[in-house]
């Protein structure tokens, strides 16, 4: 059971009467001295996990976070809920860096957020060694494990801070999504000391999950967005250049958007994020370094117009999507192209030949989770080691109404190909052979004689393709670790060929700009939220507006839709139900809140 004192906390500062899951046990293994591992799905709430011992324990908290923008906007969080909190990293001036660590070491902040290569500065670690830490937090754990989808050296630094502080500050570790190998390597690597662990699940029951492949992808997104017109999304791309070339197509449809990505000038980045975080821009199109600092919480869509790399970098950005619990849209739009540009992208990278070996598997995950027929959600769970989750009922699988197809027979063709080239060859060719393709490969290996050849020739390729594919997803088949992925057989295979059982799938159907796709209408409505009293609702956003341009916030920094939304229905009159309202903590009311009240008071 949480103390009183972090209870009230909670309270006074966040205006929540109770901790979410996950939330209560950590915060009372770093109160009892005990290093943490929390790993909570985006939006569950991790940095309150740190933020209440902060304000309970003596001296300044250091909090490891590895972007600038993500800094900037917790802190703003922070002090708007009346939390002493401030950030040194590059985007201050030499003099506003020493005034700022002056008044560190004077002991005017709780938290003091720095970016992990700060570590590496000697002035900052003579700071450290005069401070009292009681604790150091740190924020996206996994870019401290090579086995992670984000990895990043600068974090091996965290470890040697522990030198420079006495005595030894608990550590508390968090991260959206890791597996059981990157958990361990987080452990190991951050020299956490017998830590208590807490997932909370890695569930998101407020994202609709949806793949939609064979689709023009240009049709699809014009679609989507204009059906959405006053909805905060993000669109990410694989390179550079598809981001110039969906932000080039967006805008020729009259739309506003931004764009997002390492090759564009600094200011020009900075500018369409503080854009984009202040409601001032609705749509953004981003390469995937757009993803951790985006702190924003009412982004109600997200679209993949390319495959990520792995799960774990798709499930990291499609969570920026109902941040604030209220629900989003996470589509996936898929084409083999976006296989070969990931290959690309491992083939030309300075690994070394195991991390590569490792991104091969993961890509390779990646394309199963873009083929398989189960629940995408349960998919994901299972994927990171649970394995008690339940289908959602709301992706494109779940929500798919098509006739499943007896494909039993197809399959055995397959299986039977598969075994005759000796299960060494790809996907590609498999299907080549089967549909007795003039090749010149396939005359070269003799293939043309294989009593598979051609047996299954009236199945178009791409059909026949995502069909092998759903056969690797549904464990039939399995695809090795390498740069050309090789197709091979699995123990499933037997009660098939002995017709002991049947193979099933979903025929995937071609997919027009206004057809189904996946199950799902591409223009469906499952991110719309009710609100009992819109017009009210209007008017508090424009005054949450016009609060946070005055003070350069971002507007969700004054308070969530979520909040909002309660206040039009508690309709309150006074400062006491004004503070009932979640969200509306003691800080928030003293600065925002009697204007808030005023309003809906004026609008009765």
């Amino acid at each position: 059971m949480v103390n009183k004192a972090a209870l009230d906390a909670l309270k006074t500062y966040y205006g929540y009467d109770s901790f979410r899951s996950g939330q209560g046990k950590l915060i009372e293994a770093i109160l009892a001295g005990q290093d943490v591992l929390g790993i909570m799905p985006t939006g569950a709430g991790k940095s309150i996990c740190y933020q209440i011992p902060a304000l309970l324990l003596d001296g300044v908290t250091i909090v490891v976070s590895p972007l600038i923008s993500l800094m900037k906007d917790q802190v703003d969080a922070l002090n708007s809920a009346g939390i002493e909190a401030t950030f040194i990293n590059s985007s201050l001036s030499l003099k506003e860096t020493n005034e700022r660590m002056r008044h560190v070491a004077a002991g005017h902040y709780k938290l003091l957020y720095v970016a992990p290569e700060r570590l590496e500065s000697e002035y900052f670690r003579e700071l450290v060694r005069k401070l009292e830490v009681p604790l150091v937090a740190v924020d996206e754990a996994h870019c401290v494990s090579q086995w992670g989808h984000d990895f990043r050296p600068s974090y091996m630094t965290i470890a040697t801070l522990l030198r420079d502080i006495e005595p030894r500050p608990v550590m508390a570790a968090f991260t959206a999504t890791a597996t059981d190998v990157v958990k361990d390597d987080i452990v190991n690597r951050l020299r956490l000391v017998k830590p208590a662990r807490v997932t909370t699940g890695y569930a998101r029951d407020n994202l609709a999950l949806s793949v939609v492949k064979n689709a023009d992808k240009r049709d699809y997104v014009e679609r989507f967005i204009r059906e959405r017109p006053d909805q905060a999304g993000i669109i990410y791309a694989s390179t550079r250049r598809e981001v110039e070339s969906v932000h080039a197509f967006v805008r020729s449809l009259g739309i506003s958007v931004g764009k997002y990505h390492a090759g564009l000038p600094e200011e020009e980045r900075e500018a369409t994020q503080e854009a984009f975080q202040r409601d001032d821009l609705q749509l953004i199109v981003a390469t995937n370094a757009f993803g951790m600092g985006i702190d924003k919480s009412n982004v109600r869509y997200v679209i993949h117009n390319n495959m990520p790399k792995n799960l774990e970098a798709y499930y990291q950005e499609a969570g920026r999507a109902g941040r604030d619990g209220d629900p989003g849209e996470c589509v996936l739009l898929f084409s083999p192209q976006d296989v070969v540009t990931q290959k690309f992208f491992i083939d030309r990278s300075e690994a070394g030949d195991e991390r590569k070996t490792n991104d091969y598997r993961l890509l390779n995950e990646m394309v199963q989770y873009v083929h398989t027929g189960e629940c995408l959600q349960l998919t994901i769970v299972r994927y990171f080691g649970e394995e008690n989750g339940e289908r959602c009922a709301t992706c494109s699988n779940c929500a798919d109404t098509r006739e499943t197809k007896d494909v039993t027979e197809e399959a055995k063709f397959i299986f039977a190909c598969v075994s005759e080239m000796k299960q060494r060859f790809g996907v590609t060719l498999t299907a080549k052979v089967l549909r007795g393709a003039n090749d010149a490969k396939i005359k070269q290996f003799g293939f043309d004689r294989l009593r598979s050849y051609g047996r299954l020739q009236a199945v178009p390729e791409k059909r026949l393709t995502g069909l092998i594919h759903g056969l690797v997803a549904d464990g039939y088949l399995t695809m090795s670790d390498s740069q050309y992925p090789v197709v091979q057989l699995t123990e499933r295979v037997l009660g098939v060929m002995r017709g002991e059982s049947s193979v099933f799938q979903k025929v995937e159907p071609e997919v027009a700009p206004s057809s189904r796709s996946g199950g799902r209408r591409s223009g469906g409505s499952s991110a719309s939220i009710a609100v009992s009293n819109p017009a009210l609702f209007d008017e508090l956003r424009k005054l949450r507006k016009r609060i946070a341009d005055e003070e350069r916030l971002p507007p969700f920094v004054i308070f969530h839709d979520a909040t909002l939304r309660e206040m039009c229905e508690a309709m309150p009159r006074t400062e006491r139900e004004m503070k009932s309202v979640k969200g509306v903590g003691d800080g928030k009311y003293a600065k925002y809140g009697r204007a808030f009240l005023e309003l809906i008071q004026d609008y009765s």
